[in-house]
């Protein structure tokens, strides 16, 4: 039965609750993007005003700063004044290796805990979720003063290591429950046919899992880009990925138009996310309801 049939046989009454609840959700949603789209192109009077809200939609200001009602002044301060390329350069090294590495460990710790029929396999995951569940401020704080002595503090691969930790158990609890739905057979039926184990798995295994292993990449893609609290302690100024350099825009002291500098980045770092969403939203959907979030 195809999904307009469905609708149609439906009351009417109960078609319109659906659609009216579906479309207030729709406008809930994209309406904080759209929004910050929209004042991402105005001057901060306008967007920020006091005085009158409808100054956001009309842009007085914005008019008489630069004769027209839309401005990428915000757009060039983040960008080129204060070097926010910088910052995106920083955010794909960390964030490609971190998926990387976490998709690499994980996949084989994963298949190596579901094949395992030792007890101790339970015990690792029970391990994991404990330090899956902490604070990640309180996995780093108290590892600062030998990143300092160690002269190791401030650079990327010290906050990509840092966080393929705080990473790892998330990554291994979800491919394990994912290789458990995978039967045993599969495994050995390529081994009869003679490969070996990890050509079974590499050949065999891996293509049939591939939703559960972009889901669970695109989560840890999401972990390292959207990292505050690791990211803002251990690098440095001139290493400092997207969000804390947003943050950084705002500091302590007000300064004319670095709010716009902060909105015109948060829209930057934002359409990248949609970007990956949409290009892969086959795989995860696939990932979500075959089952790779049970972990």
């Amino acid at each position: 039965m195809t999904g307009s049939s469905v609708s149609q046989r439906r009351p009417l009454a109960m078609n319109i609750v659906i659609f009216g609840l579906l479309a207030i959700w729709i406008v809930l949603a994209a309406f904080p993007f759209a929004w910050t789209v929209w004042g991402s192109f105005k001057v901060e009077p306008d967007f920020f005003s006091r005085q009158n809200w409808m100054n956001a939609i009309t842009g007085p200001f914005t008019q008489r700063q630069h004769g027209a009602p839309f401005t990428g002044d915000g757009y060039y301060g983040a960008w080129v004044t204060r070097e926010f390329w910088r910052a995106v350069g920083n955010t794909a090294i960390v964030t490609v290796s971190v998926t990387v590495i976490s998709l690499t460990l994980g996949t084989l710790g994963g298949y190596a805990l579901a094949r395992s029929g030792h007890r101790y396999a339970f015990w690792i995951l029970i391990a994991a979720l404990v330090f899956r569940a902490m604070p990640h401020i309180t996995l780093v704080s108290g590892y600062l003063l030998p990143f300092f002595q160690l002269n190791v503090w401030g650079v990327l691969p010290t906050t990509i290591i840092v966080l393929v930790a705080i990473n790892q158990p998330f990554t291994l609890w979800m491919l394990h429950s994912f290789f458990l739905s995978i039967p045993k057979d599969l495994d050995e039926s390529a081994m009869v046919d003679g490969c070996t184990r990890f050509q079974a798995f590499r050949r065999v295994i891996i293509p049939v899992m591939w939703p559960g292993v972009v889901t669970t990449g695109l989560f840890s893609f999401l972990l390292a880009y959207n990292d505050f609290a690791v990211t803002s302690m251990l690098l440095s100024a001139d290493n400092q990925t997207m969000v804390p350099k947003i943050s950084s825009f705002l500091g302590s002291v007000q300064e004319q138009g670095n709010v716009m500098f902060a909105v015109a980045a948060v829209v930057s770092a934002t359409v990248p996310l949609f970007i990956l969403v949409l290009f892969f939203q086959r795989q995860i959907v696939s990932g979500l309801t075959a089952g790779a979030v049970k972990g």
